[in-house]
C-alpha cells in the first residue's frame, strides 16, 4: 500500500522537474542568495543558524537548501524534485503514523492519499521556496511517530504509577529512547519551520484518540494534567521558538510584521474568522487556487464573512461536542485543524496575505481524518455496500488528481503562476508586481509598464512598486519619469540604501553629478556595508573624467563585497580597456575577471566579455576571441540587444588589438 501510495505520488508531480525558479521568494532562498548558492561551507553552516534572512530561523531549512545547491548548482528541476521527494515520503509516514495508532488500513490509506494528491498541497511541494513546509511536515511526522510508539509502550506502566500515587513524571519513572527521539525530531521540526509550535497540542489530541492514554484499561486511568506535564520538554522548546520567530520578524526591515496601525485588531479577528471559512471551502472545492490572496479592503464584506464563518464554525463545533463522547475522532481531526492554524491564522500578521494555500498543509490532515473515519462509521452504522464505498473514494481521489495535475501547470514560471493569480482573485498588487517582474525578465518591457501601473493604482504606499516602475523607466528612455518614481520610493522608505543608490543612478545619467553624489553617499551612509554605492560612485568619477578616484571607489566596494562578479567583472573592464594607460592594469584585470567567471562559470556574458578585455590587454588574443565569442553567443542566446560593441572587439582581437574605452560623460567607446 504505501509502495502504490509513493509510487502515484511521484508519477502526478513529475511535470515539476520542468519547473523553473519563480520571483516570489525563491530570490531569498535560492537564485539571488549568494551564501546559499555556494552550498555546504562552514561559513554557510554559521550564517543558517545565526540569520534572521527572510524572516525566519530556520536553519535546516537554509541547510537543505544549500544541499541542494551543493549538488545540483542552480539546476531547478533538481530542487523541485527534492520537495516532491519529501512530500512522497511525507505521505507514506502519515500512513505509517495513523495505521500504527489506529490499526484501520483503508481509512489511514485514504487519508494519506488524500494528503498527497490533494490539489491544495501543490503549493506546498511545486514551490522551492516552500521546502520549509515538506521539510517540517517530515520532521513533524517522525516525530508524531516515535511519541506513538513512546506511549503505546507506557500506558500500562503509567496506570501503575497513578494506583501507587507517585509524583514522579512519567518520564522519568519510564525513560524511553522514543520519547527522546521524538523530542530530537520535533527540535529539527521547529528548526525547519516554526509554525510546528502547535504540534505538542496535538500530541494531547492523540492521546484521547487514538492512543486512548485517558482511558487505560487497568487501574485509574492518566489524567490530562499528568500528560501535559509529561510534554514539559515539548512545550519548551514551542515557547523558546515563538519567542525566537517573533523577534526576528519584527526587526526585519519593510513589511515582515504588520502594526497594530497597519492592520487593527478588529480587522485581523475578522480575517481570521473568514480564513477558517476559506480553508474548509476550499478542501472541499479546490477550485480558483492562487500563490497570493490580497487582504479584502472592503471592511463591509470581510465583517459580513466573518459572521458568515463563524456561524458555520459554530454549527461545526457544536455537532462535534455533540457527536465527540461517541466518536472521538471527531473533536480530534476539528482541533487538530483549528489548532496547527493559530500561528499562521493572522492574528499576527505577517506581509499581506489574507490566507495561503501552503498554510493547510498540516491542518488539513485534521479534517481528512476527522471526515474519513466518520464515513466509515457512517458505512459501518448503514451497511453501505463495499463496492459503493470503494467507488467513491476512488472516485475522490481521482478528482484530486485530476485537479492536482491541473494546478502543477500554474507553477511552470512566473509569468503563468501570476497571470493564473490575476484570472482568480481581484485587487492583487501582489501579482500584478510578480507579473511585471516576469514581463520585464522576457524583454515584455510595454506590458511590464502595464502591469507596475496597475499595482500602483492598487497600492500607492509601497516604495518598491515605485522602485520598479523607475528602474523599468528608464530601460524605456524615459529618466526623467524614472526619477519621479525614485524620488516617490525613498520618500517612502529613506532608510533603504538602494533607493538613494537607484535615485542617484538616474542624476547620474541625466549629468547632474553633484545630486547622484549627494544620494550615492547617503546610501553609504545609511549601511557602510553596501557596496554598490561605491561602485556607482566610482562609474560616476570616470564620467567625469577622474578615472583614479574611480578605481579607488572600485576597490572600496570589493573590500566590502569580494566576491560579488559584477564589481569583480566591471572593475576589470575598467582596469582592462580604460584609453588612460595609466590607470590600465592588465594583469589585475584578469585576476578579477577570472574570479568573476569562476564565481559565475560560462553563464554571464559581461564576465565573459571582461574576461576577453583582460586577455586582450594582456596579449593572449586567443583566450580573448574565445571568451568574446561565447559572450557573444550567450548574449544572441538571451536575445540581448547593443551587440555592436561586442562584434566590433571580436574584430580587434582578430587582427591583435586590444580594445580602448572613454568613460567620459559625453564620449562614446573609441577604438585604437
Amino acid at each position: 500500500m504505501g509502495l502504490l501510495l509513493a509510487l502515484v505520488t511521484l508519477l502526478v508531480y513529475l511535470p515539476a522537474s520542468r519547473d523553473g525558479f519563480v520571483n516570489y521568494d525563491d530570490q531569498d532562498y535560492v537564485t539571488e542568495n549568494s551564501v546559499v548558492q555556494k552550498g555546504l561551507t562552514w561559513t554557510g553552516i554559521k550564517w543558517a543558524f545565526t540569520t534572521g534572512h527572510a524572516s525566519n530561523w530556520h536553519p535546516l531549512t537554509w541547510l537543505s537548501h544549500m544541499a541542494d545547491c551543493e549538488l545540483f548548482g542552480l539546476n531547478p528541476g533538481a530542487h523541485h524534485l527534492v520537495n516532491v521527494l519529501f512530500h512522497t515520503v511525507n505521505a507514506v509516514l502519515l500512513l505509517l503514523l495513523l495505521f500504527r495508532m489506529t490499526g484501520a488500513l483503508w481509512p489511514a490509506a485514504f487519508v494519506a492519499a488524500l494528503f498527497a494528491w490533494h490539489p491544495l498541497h501543490v503549493e506546498s511541494v511545486a514551490w522551492i521556496s516552500e521546502r520549509k513546509d515538506v521539510l517540517s511536515t517530515f520532521f513533524a511526522l517522525l516525530t508524531l511517530l516515535a511519541y506513538a510508539r513512546y506511549a503505546q509502550h507506557v500506558t500500562s506502566d503509567m496506570c501503575q504509577v497513578t494506583r501507587t500515587n507517585s509524583a514522579s513524571s512519567p518520564v522519568t519513572r519510564h525513560p524511553s529512547r522514543f520519547y527522546w527521539l521524538a523530542l530530537l525530531f520535533f527540535a529539527l521540526g521547529l528548526m525547519s519551520k516554526p509554525m510546528l509550535v502547535t504540534l505538542p497540542f496535538v500530541m494531547l489530541l492523540l492521546d484521547y484518540w487514538p492512543l486512548h492514554r485517558l482511558s487505560s484499561g487497568t487501574g485509574r486511568p492518566a489524567t490530562a494534567l499528568h500528560l501535559a506535564w509529561e510534554k514539559w520538554p515539548f512545550f519548551l522548546l514551542t515557547i523558546v521558538s515563538c519567542v525566537v520567530t517573533f523577534l526576528v520578524q519584527s526587526q526585519r526591515s519593510g513589511d515582515a510584521v504588520a502594526s497594530l496601525e497597519l492592520v487593527p485588531l478588529h480587522y485581523r479577528f475578522c480575517n481570521a474568522l473568514v480564513s477558517y471559512g476559506l480553508y474548509l471551502l476550499k478542501m472541499v472545492w479546490p477550485v480558483g487556487l492562487a500563490v497570493f490572496y490580497p487582504l479584502p479592503g472592503h471592511l463591509t464584506w470581510i465583517l459580513m464573512a466573518a459572521i458568515t464563518s463563524a456561524v458555520i464554525l459554530v454549527i461545526i463545533s457544536s455537532f462535534v461536542w455533540q457527536a465527540g463522547r461517541a466518536h472521538a475522532y471527531l473533536p480530534v481531526g476539528w482541533l487538530w485543524f483549528l489548532g496547527t492554524l493559530v500561528p499562521v491564522i493572522g492574528l499576527v500578521q505577517v506581509g499581506g496575505a489574507a490566507l495561503a494555500d501552503r498554510y493547510t498543509y498540516i491542518p488539513s490532515i485534521g479534517v481528512f481524518i476527522a471526515v474519513t473515519f466518520g464515513l466509515c462509521d457512517l458505512a459501518d452504522r448503514f451497511q453501505f455496500p463495499k463496492k459503493a464505498i470503494a467507488t467513491t473514494a476512488v472516485l475522490i481521489l481521482a478528482t484530486s488528481l485530476i485537479l492536482t495535475e491541473n494546478q502543477l501547470r500554474y507553477w511552470h514560471d512566473s509569468e503563468t503562476l501570476f497571470a493564473h493569480a490575476l484570472a482568480v482573485t481581484k485587487n492583487n498588487h501582489v501579482a500584478h508586481v510578480n507579473l511585471g517582474v516576469a514581463l520585464e525578465q522576457k524583454g515584455k518591457l510595454n506590458e511590464a509598464l502595464a502591469e507596475y501601473r496597475a499595482a500602483e493604482q492598487l497600492a500607492p504606499e509601497l516604495y518598491h512598486i515605485h522602485n520598479n516602475l523607475g528602474n523599468l523607466l528608464d530601460n524605456l528612455g524615459h529618466p526623467n519619469e524614472a526619477l519621479i518614481e525614485y524620488r516617490w520610493a525613498v520618500l517612502l522608505n529613506p532608510s533603504l540604501p538602494s533607493l538613494h543608490n537607484g535615485e542617484g543612478m538616474i542624476l547620474a545619467e541625466l549629468g547632474r553629478f553633484d545630486e547622484g553624489l549627494c544620494q550615492f553617499k547617503e546610501a553609504s551612509r545609511l549601511d557602510p556595508t553596501y557596496p554598490w554605492a561605491h561602485l556607482e560612485i566610482g562609474k560616476l568619477r570616470l564620467k567625469q573624467g577622474r578615472d583614479a578616484e574611480a578605481i579607488d571607489e572600485l576597490r572600496a566596494a570589493l573590500r566590502i563585497d569580494p566576491d560579488n562578479f559584477q564589481i569583480l567583472a566591471y572593475t576589470a573592464h575598467v582596469l582592462a580597456a580604460d584609453e588612460n594607460p595609466q590607470i590600465r592594469d592588465g594583469r589585475t584585470a584578469l585576476v578579477l575577471a577570472i574570479k568573476a567567471k569562476l564565481l559565475t562559470g560560462e553563464t554571464q556574458p559581461y564576465v565573459l566579455d571582461a574576461l576577453g578585455m583582460a586577455c586582450a590587454e594582456t596579449g593572449d588574443f586567443t583566450n580573448a576571441l574565445e571568451e568574446t565569442q561565447k559572450a557573444f553567443d550567450l548574449a544572441i542566446a538571451a536575445k540581448m540587444k547593443k551587440l555592436e560593441p561586442l562584434q566590433q572587439r571580436l574584430e580587434l582581437y582578430k587582427n591583435h588589438q586590444p580594445w580602448r574605452e572613454s568613460f567620459l560623460f559625453t564620449n562614446a567607446p573609441v577604438k585604437h
